[in-house]
């Protein structure tokens, strides 16, 4: 399951990058004819649209697998490790439950849409509206994944947000007050004010 997700998680990113790369392409080289030639790409504003859209819902699902999106957390950390589970659990079944809801509405949009055509680039915007669908499967298997990690192989990771490799390592400050003290005492100038 690990080389699927790893596989998925590249995947994921590979087609931000192309999103991401292929809009600038066209935004610039949009505003590079209109300025230099007095004329552009008639479609360009439109599908550089369309790549925007899929690049924020592909970055949604990066978050999760990153575990980045926001969330308040100020009554969670005060439970105790069992209760944080329970309420994990809890948690992601109603985001599962969320997930089943754009699912539908995005495959309801869809097929409704297979017909309606992108006035500029004259493509089905079944393709626009289908990102709801993809990404409601990808997340779903994030979190179905993040469940059957807490549930069946006992692991805080997902719960706490703290890979074993992080807790075994210093922070990151860590080491920099460390030299800050080092310099402190040999009689170097504090440059923090």
């Amino acid at each position: 399951m690990g080389r699927v997700f790893t596989l998925l998680s590249k995947a994921t990113d590979v087609l931000m990058a192309v999103c991401l790369a292929g809009m600038a392409i066209l935004v610039f080289g949009n505003v590079l004819l209109r300025y230099a030639f007095d004329s552009g790409i008639t479609w360009s504003e439109e599908m550089s649209r369309f790549l925007f859209v899929w690049l924020t819902f592909l970055g949604a699902i990066g978050a999760l697998k990153d575990n980045q999106h926001l969330g308040v957390d100020m009554f969670v950390k005060k439970l105790s490790l069992p209760l944080r589970r329970v309420v994990y659990i809890i948690s992601n079944l109603l985001v599962l439950y969320v997930l089943w809801l754009v699912f539908d509405g995005s495959w309801r949009t869809t097929l409704v849409s297979t017909s309606a055509l992108a006035p500029a680039t004259g493509m089905p915007m079944s393709y626009v509206y289908g990102i709801g669908m993809v990404t409601s499967i990808a997340m779903g298997f994030i979190i179905l994944v993040n469940l059957y990690r807490v549930l069946f192989r006992n692991e805080t990771a997902p719960i706490t947000g703290v890979e074993k490799s992080q807790e075994e390592s210093p922070p990151a400050g860590q080491d920099a007050s460390a030299a800050h003290q080092k310099q402190s005492a040999a009689g170097g100038k504090d440059t923090c004010h």
